[in-house]
């Protein structure tokens, strides 16, 4: 009794090691391209939207060099997805233009240089 009991044990615990590794999460890291972004208002924007997107984790916008990074959890969502999510919020994304309906409704801040937005140079 005693060593099915042990024999047991061992199994459950080989079996346990098993189906935890099979169970990690393949987690990607991307940077996309968004040229679009102008200020600290476009970063919060983009930001507070993706975070909702189902499988990212991470996001940050770096508007002086106007790239996105991204952590996302692949088997879950993938590029095209994250680039189509910055594009629905009004901002170009790699190779995805944005949105014409979101981009009209951002501030005029947060709009392109030829259209009037920008950030006011002193």
């Amino acid at each position: 009794m005693k060593r099915t009991l042990i024999l047991a044990l061992a199994i459950f615990g080989v079996a346990s090691v098993g189906f935890g590794q099979a169970k990690k999460k393949a987690i990607q890291t991307v940077t996309i391209q968004t040229p679009t972004v102008q200020c600290e208002m476009c970063k919060k924007r983009i930001e507070e939207y993706m975070v909702r997107e189902d499988g990212v984790q991470k996001v940050n916008v770096d508007y002086k060099k106007k790239v996105t990074k991204v952590t996302f959890v692949s088997d879950r969502t993938n590029v095209e997805n994250i680039k189509t999510a910055i594009a629905n919020v009004g901002y170009d994304a790699d190779d995805i233009k944005a949105n014409e309906e979101s981009y009209t409704k951002l501030p005029l801040c947060c709009k392109k240089p030829e259209d009037g937005g920008g950030m006011k140079k002193e």
